[in-house]
């Protein structure tokens, strides 16, 4: 299993949201680059990179950050938060992204993300899903959607799609444990996926069980820095 840690961005710095809350923010390094190369240092091979900037805004904000790490790493790097247009994702691509991250897009305007499939290639793109009780959320998990995850799934798939996160909104930034029945469903579901469980993990144990239940991935955020989980033991 690929450990993918996370480097969520708001105002150009590193930071840490509960449960998507702007208004529970946390600031763990003013340099992104810097905990980027730490990450690099430790052995690990790729980077979630979010910005929530973007997510809020519904267009990209923070694209010279992504610039900086591509540009001074060798990580890859799926970027997301705020591609609504084509042009987002152009931006997002020329910037050096290998992935361009896309959720809310690809539930309310499916036929303009299935362009986007069909002009850049689905290879080119992570599907985001956040879940708040199987149902899929968007914008920056303000809004909870009709949208039941499986179905949403199911129909990327048939699009192209092999790599889809999966982030449980009521775990993510509480260090409760990740959504370990949640996964286990989808995976038993598509077993030919590329699946990367996001949101709740708190330590190597939670690790350990996702890594059990057949995760292709998981994506590491605030566990990382708040010293649950130390990076050297995370090397893939």
């Amino acid at each position: 299993m690929q450990i993918i840690p996370a480097i969520d961005i708001i105002d150009g710095k590193c930071v840490r949201l509960t449960q998507g809350d702007y208004a529970q923010k946390t600031v763990y390094n003013e340099n992104p680059l810097e905990v980027a190369k730490q990450f690099e240092s430790a052995g690990l091979q790729r980077l979630h990179l979010v910005d929530l900037d973007g997510a809020k805004a519904g267009g990209v904000k923070n694209w010279r950050v992504l610039e900086t790490i591509a540009a001074n790493t060798k990580l890859v790097i799926d970027f997301g938060g705020g591609i609504k247009k084509e042009d987002d994702a152009q931006v997002v691509f020329n910037s050096g992204a290998s992935f361009a991250t896309v959720g809310s897009i690809a539930v309310k305007n499916e036929s303009l993300f299935v362009e986007w499939l069909e002009k850049f290639g689905a290879e080119k793109f992570l599907l985001g899903a956040d879940v708040k009780e199987e149902k899929i959320a968007v914008g920056g998990w303000l809004e909870t959607t009709d949208v039941v995850i499986y179905d949403f799934i199911q129909k990327y798939i048939g699009h192209g799609i092999k790599q889809i996160f999966c982030t449980d909104v009521s775990k993510d930034g509480k260090l409760e444990g990740p959504s370990v029945e949640l996964y286990k469903t989808i995976i038993s579901k598509f077993p030919g996926l590329y699946f990367i469980a996001s949101g709740g993990v708190s330590s190597m144990e939670d690790l350990e069980e996702l890594r059990a239940i057949g995760c292709s991935a998981a994506i590491v955020g605030k566990a990382i820095y708040e010293g649950r989980i130390d990076i050297k033991t995370l090397k893939t």
